[in-house]
């Protein structure tokens, strides 16, 4: 990409800006503009950069003077209630939305982190996307969406969804959770968050608190006692959760959860390393969700590929010259069978696991993607990066 078409189209050099606060309010204001999902703040030994992460990509926008770096940290902490006074230690906030404010934004997460060249801040924001509310809106192909309707039916077993931060996983199960309430009304729906960041109507949402005594075993544990039918907990992080999860699970509850790992048959396998015993997850887990978010092909410039039903990025001004304008989803489920089962409790490795998924045909990540290449979509290349395809060789 062309970072000095970029920064062009973003804003306007602002070097000789005295006003501190009308930077930052603005920088803060063209983020949103351009729908950015964070801005980073990154000082260096001579400037400071302001980056915009656009449909899941860093894009630079603007350089200020190093002498500057300070006074604008300064005034995200002021925002964001953290303490001035303290340039040696990481920080977290949330910088409150004012009355007025663009309607589109939800909440804004400020973390602020020392470095060699001075404080380091990223401002995280959250959209009020009501494009993106329901199950179905959401893209999945047809045999992923009837799997997720069909465990979200059931009254007891685990479902996890993994992924990178930022593939849509809280939307997938914000949107979970709003079919459950829509078509099985009288469920006692109750989440676990930190922190909360979609509210769903309907259900019960509880945030913890982080370093607080409220943790995830100890208030998972406590619901267990408010009579809840489908439990969500915002991750699954240590043993003691996952344990707390799988037996949830095996005690009719209907509970979802997110968990770090690349893809299903690790999860599956991270659950065992937890010490969770592995007819307890053969017993409990009812499927495994594996997802990420590509960006689309700009409608306004994609170039058809000679002689083929492909498109090719370009790159214009909707766009800021990237060629892409926007994320859809891709994404794998594993659901558990006999054949499975039998290898979780013999202990399979991940090959073995993964051998057995591509004997029975499972649709992976990448050959879910191919429907949005061949529909013109997005394109093979960034299919393969976001896959982790280093060649055009599948």
């Amino acid at each position: 990409m062309d970072t000095s078409r970029s920064e062009r189209n973003f804003c306007e050099p602002k070097q000789n800006a005295k006003d501190v606060v009308a930077l930052v309010d603005d920088l803060l204001n063209k983020a949103v503009e351009h729908g950015a999902s964070d801005i980073h703040f990154e000082p260096r030994s001579t400037e400071l950069d302001i980056r915009f992460r656009l449909d899941g990509v860093l894009n630079t926008v603007e350089k200020l003077p190093q002498s500057l770096c300070d006074n604008i940290i300064a005034r995200l902490k002021v925002l964001g209630g953290l303490l001035t006074y303290r340039n040696d230690i990481p920080q977290e906030g949330r910088i409150e939305i004012k009355i007025g404010q663009n309607s589109q934004i939800m909440d804004q997460r400020l973390a602020i982190f020392p470095t060699i060249h001075g404080q380091r801040a990223v401002v995280r924001l959250f959209y009020n996307n009501t494009e993106l509310m329901e199950l179905e809106q959401l893209g999945f192909s047809e045999r992923t969406y009837c799997a997720l309707k069909s465990i979200a039916a059931q009254n007891h077993g685990v479902l996890l969804l993994t992924g990178p931060a930022g593939s849509g996983k809280s939307t997938t199960l914000a949107a979970l959770l709003r079919h459950i309430l829509r078509f099985f009304a009288g469920r006692s729906v109750v989440t676990l968050e930190d922190p909360v960041e979609i509210r769903i109507e309907g259900a019960t949402q509880v945030q913890i608190t982080p370093h607080g005594q409220m943790t995830f075993p100890t208030a998972l544990r406590s619901l267990l006692r408010q009579d809840p039918q489908v439990l969500m907990i915002g991750e699954i992080r240590d043993a003691e959760t996952a344990k707390i999860a799988v037996e949830a699970g095996l005690t009719g509850h209907l509970l979802m959860s997110t968990m770090h790992s690349g893809s299903p048959a690790g999860a599956l396998l991270r659950l065992l390393e937890m010490g969770i015993e592995p007819y307890q997850v053969t017993s409990s887990i009812s499927a495994v969700l594996n997802q990420r978010l590509v960006r689309k092909l700009c409608t306004k410039c994609r170039r058809q590929v000679e002689g083929a039903d492909l498109f090719n990025a370009t790159g214009c001004d909707e766009c800021f010259n990237t060629g892409y304008k926007g994320r859809v989803l891709i994404a794998e489920i594993v659901q558990l069978d006999s054949q499975l089962r039998k290898a979780i409790l013999a202990k399979a490795d991940l090959d073995e696991l993964e051998t057995i998924l591509k004997d029975k045909g499972h649709t992976t990540m990448l050959a879910d993607g191919r429907r949005l290449v061949e529909d013109g979509i997005t394109t093979q290349d960034e299919l393969n990066k976001v896959c982790g395809i280093v060649s055009d060789s599948l």
